[in-house]
């Protein structure tokens, strides 16, 4: 089997900016498909604003005409702090040798060495980070070293081992984020083309992102 896509986030809510970065690191590095997992208790942030079901069900309403993309819900129905270093051992339980790749925006990549038990996650998984506007990949420090050691020259070396590469890619950086989102739909403002339709209506009819007292319309 190809190389299995992992993206885990809290989707909160899910945007274009998460499924262009995922369909172009699937075309670049041949992956097979890729897993969407929501994050239900994210322990680098604060508590999300939609529920852990919403996020789930805006998850499946975004992906469902992708056949490449896969909703996994094994971080709502496990329980605890969802740390990805978890989810990537079961992964590798379930896989065998396969090449496992967590694909993270810039955003996420910086912050690693905040994360729990990060440095296991290069054992477990290849590391793909799609860049964002005005960031940059380091160069010095734990990250920079780790970029200097590990650095994949191209899907072939994604494909050549089960885990241990990081592979960049700058790509179309859509200047879109979930909580620009947030603060848009709090002040009535429309996400139309910033989202996937099914997504757009579900928060329009539900009204998840309203400020309190408030109904989307």
């Amino acid at each position: 089997m190809g190389p299995l896509g992992i993206f885990g986030g809290t989707f909160d809510p899910i945007h274009f900016g998460h499924l262009r970065a995922a369909f172009e690191l699937t075309e670049l590095l041949r992956l097979d498909s890729v897993l969407f997992i929501p994050a239900a208790d994210p322990p680098h942030r604060g508590k999300p604003l939609a529920d852990a079901a919403t996020r789930l069900a805006m998850v499946r309403a975004a992906l469902e005409d992708e056949d490449a993309f896969e909703v996994d819900d094994r971080e709502i129905r496990r329980p605890g702090p969802s740390y990805t270093v978890l989810t990537l051992e079961e992964l590798r339980r379930e896989q065998g040798s396969r090449p496992l790749v967590l694909l993270l925006g810039m955003d996420a990549f910086l912050g690693l060495p905040t994360w729990h038990r990060w440095r296991e996650l290069l054992e477990l998984a290849h590391i793909a980070v799609a860049h964002r506007p005005g960031a940059e990949l380091p160069s010095t420090g734990d990250l920079g070293r780790l970029l200097e050691a590990g650095r994949a020259r191209g899907r072939e070396d994604i494909a050549a081992a089960p885990a241990g590469r990081i592979f960049d890619h700058p790509g179309t950086q859509l200047d879109i984020s979930s909580t620009d989102l947030r603060e848009a739909l709090r002040s009535g403002r429309d996400p139309r083309y910033l989202m996937p339709e099914p997504v757009r209506r579900m928060i329009n009819a539900t009204g998840i992102y309203a400020r309190p007292g408030e109904t989307e319309g």
